[in-house]
């Protein structure tokens, strides 16, 4: 296996929530074809992951990898922020 390939799974989302300590809420989005009326759906999900340093705000775009149980409902640990949210 090469140096950077990893088989954990990596997810790309948006932070709808920071307020837990150390914790963002991150919605990823999902875009598959309908199976029986071949129409775009969009469909999301939220994932609670581990933010070490705090560093995430409300809008940014991030990547989260799964990792080992942090707490009950915690088990993605983010991995970098993509894109910073404009603040007003």
């Amino acid at each position: 296996m090469s140096e950077g390939t990893s088989n954990k799974r990596t997810l790309e989302g948006v932070v709808v929530s920071n307020k837990g300590d150390k914790t963002v809420v991150v919605q990823v989005e999902r875009r598959f074809l309908h199976d029986r009326y071949r129409k775009t759906v969009r469909s999301h999900k939220k994932y609670m992951a581990h933010d070490a340093y705090n560093t995430c705000n409300i809008g940014d775009t991030v990547r989260i990898v799964e990792s080992q149980p942090i707490s009950r409902r915690k088990c993605w640990v983010m991995e970098e922020i993509i894109n910073r949210a404009e603040q007003l």
